[in-house]
């Protein structure tokens, strides 16, 4: 098929390099313009358009796409089968969407309808979810809401973080892109609605997202830490002697034993129960959040049994 290919980051990378490499023709690759990152705020590419440049593909960036006449006129030349969109970070206009004949296919990762949205992985592991999954979809108007061509099944470690599946739905979304482009070719993948009232949402990420509620249990704690790596990750805040309050964040954790059967007594939500080898913290359900390594506001991570030492943290106090 000839192809215009639309992504940006890592995640696009491996099913751009499968599609070129399965003999496709891709005429254009589309990603968003270098951007400042770093300490230094210098300009990087974006990992797709060092792929397609080592590829020998032809990259354009523009900084619109909606009301751009001249990248318009660019696809319309090309005159693609197909337009491939993978992690663009951009929406696809209604142009765009009727130009090639067999659409525009979205490889999106989670299991639509759940998951709609600009972090499936994220919340996907956040929720607790077992199994996700990545969806190749034709895009319509909607977020999200377009036609299942294929779907295929991913298991979630208990142990995994989002950061950890990235790379694993990554790849199995370029296999399955692969089988997407070869049922539509012969015509063998009919499309299949989704079934909207089962949509859940998987919006981006804020720095909020990372505070602790210590009223949920230590469990949907420890999973909503698993799912924001490697950012915002997961922080409260901490009354210093001098009265201070300072940004704790806790970047290791797991749960504890029930509150009721180690500690007798009645606690509120996020009072500090012992900080010596770990910092032990009661939360929702009678339930124990135990941190293993903390790194306070302004200064490096360590082990809570070294941080500890530095600075003691009383039985009852009372963190966020």
């Amino acid at each position: 098929m000839k192809l215009v290919f639309c992504g940006t980051p890592d995640f696009a990378v491996p099913t751009l390099r499968a599609v070129h490499a399965a003999g496709h023709q891709v005429a254009l690759v589309v990603t968003q313009p270098d951007r400042p990152a770093g300490r230094g705020m210098e300009s990087v590419e974006p990992p797709v358009k060092l792929l397609a440049q080592s590829l020998g593909i032809a990259v354009t960036q523009p900084e619109k796409i909606r009301n751009n006449e001249a990248f318009r006129a660019q696809l319309e030349a090309i005159a693609p089968d197909a337009i491939l969109v993978v992690a663009y970070g951009r929406i696809i206009p209604p142009w765009m969407l009727s130009l090639p004949p067999l659409g525009n296919i979205n490889l999106h990762a989670s299991l639509l309808p759940k998951y709609r949205g600009a972090a499936p992985i994220q919340w996907a592991v956040a929720s607790g979810e077992t199994v996700t999954g990545n969806t190749t979809m034709r895009i319509n108007e909607g977020l999200d809401t377009g036609d299942i061509l294929l779907q295929e099944e991913i298991a979630i470690p208990p142990s995994a973080t989002a950061q950890d599946m990235f790379p694993v739905l990554a790849d199995a979304g370029a296999e399955l892109m692969l089988r997407t482009l070869d049922g539509l070719a012969t015509v063998t993948l009919p499309p299949t609605p989704q079934d909207h009232a089962n949509a859940t949402l998987a919006p981006i990420l804020t720095k909020e997202d990372g505070r602790i509620d210590f009223q949920r249990t230590a469990q949907e704690i420890v999973n909503r830490f698993r799912g924001f790596q490697p950012w915002p990750g997961a922080y409260t805040t901490i009354t210093l002697r001098d009265g201070e309050e300072k940004r704790l964040a806790i970047t290791a954790m797991h749960v504890g034993p029930q509150l009721e059967t180690t500690i007798p007594g009645t606690y509120d939500c996020g009072c500090v129960l012992l900080a010596k080898d770990a910092l032990y913290i009661a939360c929702g359900g009678n339930t124990i959040l135990v941190g293993t390594e903390l790194q306070l506001e302004g200064r490096k991570r360590m082990p809570a049994k070294e941080f500890l030492r530095g600075l003691a943290i009383p039985h009852g106090e009372q963190l966020g």
